[in-house]
């Protein structure tokens, strides 16, 4: 089909066309004869500009540039889960098979397989009144997610004709719906939706439930709420990917989305490898039967960056409408502004700080509020949480992206580079780092957990911000010259760090440890310290504690108390109580 439009300039992976009026904003098109996926992202009345997904080299003056009619969108069906697309949805492997290891320009291929037959289960019958995001059928998509096809949120109406249980592929009509005007809608396994537009809910709902992690520093310290916000701030080295990757693996959400956004193509080769292998703890089958990568490594079209984010999120809120708990891993946001950047330097717009658009925050506000805990047209519950790595050049955190970032997120765990540097993971800084949860998950807590988790949270947080006032006095003049109660806080200090902040992902048992187990830390920790201060408050020396091997021992609870055992630590409180009695009933005698 031929196109009255062409070419008028290129500019890297900007496109524009002169003197036509047949293009819509945000409008998909395909370029030159290659047809190069772009996207409309400036009209005037002399010139429309197009944002270009792949490479433009090549690209000539005078070549068509085709209409499609229709929005930059994602195909949502069955067979999204153990997918690696790129930054627009075009299967990798799939395209690895077809061309070889580099994808060829102009590559036009279905984001589903349109071959594979599904075992599909017709749950409507002829005569019933569905509206948009009403299940209509359901699928075995992976050995742990059952596919849930959905009505599009802007289609409703009568079931006029309905296909019996058995094998379809996802273009295959299994029902037809009539609306009030007469108009049919033949619903298919998938349908498209726009990936710039956030996917309607009946209602959100307030946050009340954290996302478990099973990283001791996120859910005692700060922690983040299904449907919640979180950024994670950090120089080069310090570990974003890493917690992400921890995150992913052991989070209890139901499905995983991690994009890689213009990160270093071995950094995303490692995760593909690495995600290949893992095991779900939860089910013993692969993690990859719940999880979608997105791979939009640094050397793709820059472009492509930018549409990796919507696309995560679209695929997102998709499978949230069907029920399921939905965390995703933005790796990196700085590489997604980068790419906002560049795109509006080269449209010669005026910049604002360190370069960026004026429009960054509000790019950044429109991506974190597409996360939230919502009631589904339905009847269903699911969540959308989003963590989002951010890449600070120098790892200052005062640039634009972390700072515009902190004013649309509740959770921020900053790293530190000392602590990267010292080993000790995760790096998150609990001086500088914060939750806006802690109220909200305070009742969840009190009824699931203890209602002591929180008061012991606090209790810790409180002691390591005092640690960190009296290290200002030790650099200065030397601890030896502290009074024995700072001493004392600075010990216990030691030991909430190193053993209970510190956690070593290679370990079996202290990869991952559960919330219970957690609680019981903070409480024989926190009653060492109390023992403690009996002791300082009986003029006793601190050294004679010290001397007892006691602080050490606690130390090593992670590795040495099983996840599973968790009964052990009463012979840990009555060795600390028998030891300090001991002490305590010593100095009464001597005096």
């Amino acid at each position: 089909m031929g196109s009255n439009n062409v070419i008028y300039g290129i500019n890297g992976p900007v496109v524009t066309v002169k003197g036509t009026k047949d293009f819509s904003m945000q409008e998909m098109v395909y370029v030159g004869k290659s047809r190069l996926v772009g996207e409309i992202i400036g009209i005037t009345d002399q010139f429309t500009t197009i944002q270009v997904y792949e490479q433009t080299t090549g690209l000539k003056p005078g070549e068509p540039v085709y209409k499609t009619d229709a929005p930059m969108s994602a195909n949502l069906g069955p067979g999204i889960l153990t997918n690696i697309y790129d930054g627009i949805q075009r299967p990798l492997k799939y395209i690895e098979n077809k061309c070889g290891p580099f994808i060829e320009k102009g590559l036009d291929v279905p984001a589903l397989d349109t071959e594979k037959e599904w075992d599909v289960t017709v749950t409507v019958k002829v005569g019933d009144e569905l509206k948009g995001g009403f299940i209509y059928a359901t699928i075995p998509e992976t050995s742990l997610i059952e596919h849930r096809c959905m009505v599009p949120p802007t289609v409703s109406g009568k079931v006029v004709a309905v296909k019996p249980n058995g094998k379809y592929k996802v273009n295959d009509t299994v029902l037809t719906l009539e609306n009030a005007k007469g108009e049919k809608h033949d619903l298919t396994l998938c349908h498209k939706w726009p990936i710039r537009v956030a996917r309607p809910a009946e209602k959100r709902i307030p946050i009340d439930r954290p996302l478990i992690t099973g990283q001791r520093v996120i859910d005692a310290l700060f922690p983040i709420a299904k449907g919640g916000t979180a950024a994670i701030p950090g120089g080069f080295g310090t570990g974003k990917t890493m917690t992400q990757h921890q995150i992913a693996k052991w989070c209890d959400a139901d499905i995983i989305i991690y994009i890689g956004c213009g990160e270093r193509g071995n950094e995303m080769t490692d995760v593909l490898e690495e995600f290949a292998k893992l095991i779900d703890p939860k089910s013993n089958k692969p993690l990859t039967d719940r999880t979608v990568l997105i791979a939009n490594t640094s050397n793709m079209p820059v472009a492509a960056r930018e549409a990796s984010i919507y696309t995560g999120i679209t695929l997102a809120e998709y499978y949230r409408d069907m029920g399921y708990h939905v965390a995703i891993m933005a790796d990196s946001t700085s590489r997604w502004a980068e790419a906002l950047r560049e795109i509006s330097g080269r449209l010669e717009e005026m910049p604002a700080e360190e370069g960026f658009p004026a429009y960054l925050p509000s790019r950044l506000s429109a991506f974190y509020e597409r996360a939230g805990y919502m009631h589904n047209f339905n009847g269903t519950e699911g969540s959308v949480s989003i963590i989002g790595a951010v890449s600070p050049q120098g790892g200052d955190l005062s640039e634009p992206v972390t700072q515009n970032t902190k004013r649309f997120i509740r959770c921020f765990w900053a790293l530190d580079k000392a602590l990267a540097y010292a080993r000790h993971y995760p790096a998150i800084n609990w001086i500088s780092s914060y939750s806006e949860y802690i109220a909200d998950l305070k009742p969840w807590f009190d009824e699931n957990v203890s209602p002591d988790f929180i008061k012991f949270r606090n209790e810790i947080n409180t002691l390591l911000h005092e640690e960190n006032k009296l290290m200002e006095i030790v650099k200065l003049i030397g601890s030896d010259v502290l009074p024995d109660d700072q001493k004392l806080v600075i010990e216990i200090a030691r030991i909430i760090r190193v053993g209970f902040l510190q956690q070593n992902a290679f370990h079996a048992e202290d990869t991952f440890v559960p919330i219970q187990k957690q609680l019981k830390m903070m409480e024989i920790i926190l009653h060492l310290y109390h023992r403690s201060k009996e002791i300082v408050a009986a003029a006793i020396p601190i050294s004679k504690v010290l001397e007892t091997g006691l602080y050490d021992k606690v130390v090593k609870i992670k590795y040495d108390i099983p996840n599973n055992k968790l009964e052990l630590f009463d012979a840990y409180n009555k060795e600390i109580d028998d030891t300090f009695d001991k002490i305590i009933a010593g100095a009464k005698a001597a005096s």
